[in-house]
């Protein structure tokens, strides 16, 4: 099959390789539609890939090719995507159903070959089956939104309140949908880009905030009549936005960090004494798993894709082939260029 391999630090070349082969519990899947997400630059442009040669893709849907013959869950044909963590099942943590937490990993498309490619190949369980109402491009989207969703669950999101979500990007605005699919009362988006806003904006946003304007705190204790937000979840994962969401959450406020951080965050002592000032209940969020693996998160993401609760269609910078990927990495080195998410299509 035709695969677009990893070689070293941006050397991303398409040639052919050998189809995986099934076990007893595993299926095949032909690859429809397959993103690249935040985490891939640094393995693509830096040094981040575990090992060389390697195909990378973890966000990805297509359909199911070969069954092995234990496999009950999925029939050939199916529309499927991929929940790419593999945890061993075994350890405490998975026993509890804390599979994010668990310590004898792998994960498809950064520790084990991915969706860069033709086909993939994967646990049954990891193949979850779509709508016939949800595209394969929508298919694609399902793991970054199951990664919203758990958010909001572990921080105890309550619907009916107000909440503030800092950072536009894929996940910030999957999180807005999100969080107005569960309830939320009035959602205030932060972004320093007031093309981000717009859409924040169209999918529910009731009040956008740019954080490059001066003065812009005071629409905040404008809006909060000086007391700051109950809710507030932080996305993009930079000093700046972190700070802020400590910043603008209110007195006994809960503050979930979605946000990943590659740059080291320093915290002045009047800074950190928010948390204790304000006894802010703070939490982290990694990937999105629970029990029943791989849990209720992607149950609900596939229903809101159904419904159109949840709409990707201006998350999209470009639909591509797997020969124009490694162009595409290129532009994604120079700031400002991509607008959104970069899907190859098989």
């Amino acid at each position: 099959m035709k695969a677009a391999v990893l070689h070293g630090q941006n050397d991303l070349r398409v040639e052919k390789v050998d189809m995986p082969k099934i076990n007893e519990d595993e299926v095949l899947v032909r690859v429809k539609a397959s993103g690249v997400c935040g985490s891939d630059m640094p393995r693509v442009l830096g040094t981040g890939a575990h090992y060389y040669p390697i195909i990378l893709g973890h966000e990805f849907s297509g359909e199911v090719v070969e069954i092995g013959k234990n496999v009950t869950n999925v029939q050939v044909g199916d529309k499927v995507a991929g929940a790419p963590l593999l945890p061993c099942h075994k350890c405490v943590d998975c026993l509890r159903g804390y599979y994010s937490q668990c310590k004898h990993y792998s994960f498809i498309g950064s520790r084990t070959s991915g969706s860069w490619a033709e086909y993939v190949k994967m646990p049954a369980i990891n193949a979850v089956k779509l709508p016939d109402e949800v595209s394969y491009i929508e298919g694609a989207f399902l793991e970054p939104i199951t990664v919203a969703l758990h958010g909001l669950f572990v921080m105890d999101f309550r619907g009916g309140f107000d909440v503030a979500i800092v950072g536009m990007g894929t996940i910030g605005l999957l999180t807005l949908q999100c969080a107005k699919a569960l309830g939320a009362k009035n959602i205030y988006a932060f972004d320093i880009e007031d093309e981000k806003l717009s859409i924040a904006k169209e999918y529910g946003a009731h009040c956008c905030i740019n954080t490059g304007e001066e003065g812009f705190k005071e629409k905040v204790w404008e809006a909060t009549n000086g007391r700051g937000f109950s809710q507030v979840i932080e996305t993009a994962g930079v000093e700046f936005t972190e700070k802020l969401a400590l910043e603008i959450a209110s007195n006994k406020g809960n503050v979930m960090f979605i946000g990943t951080p590659s740059k080291p965050i320093t915290l002045q002592p009047r800074e950190f004494e928010y948390l204790n000032r304000k006894e802010l209940t703070v939490r982290g969020s990694w990937m999105s798993y629970s029990a029943p693996f791989p849990g209720e998160e992607w149950e609900l993401a596939a229903y809101y894709l159904k419904t159109k609760e949840i709409k990707v269609d201006r998350l999209i910078d470009r639909r591509i082939d797997m020969e124009s990927l490694a162009a595409a990495f290129e532009d994604l080195k120079v700031p400002g260029k991509v607008k959104g998410k970069i899907l190859m299509e098989g």
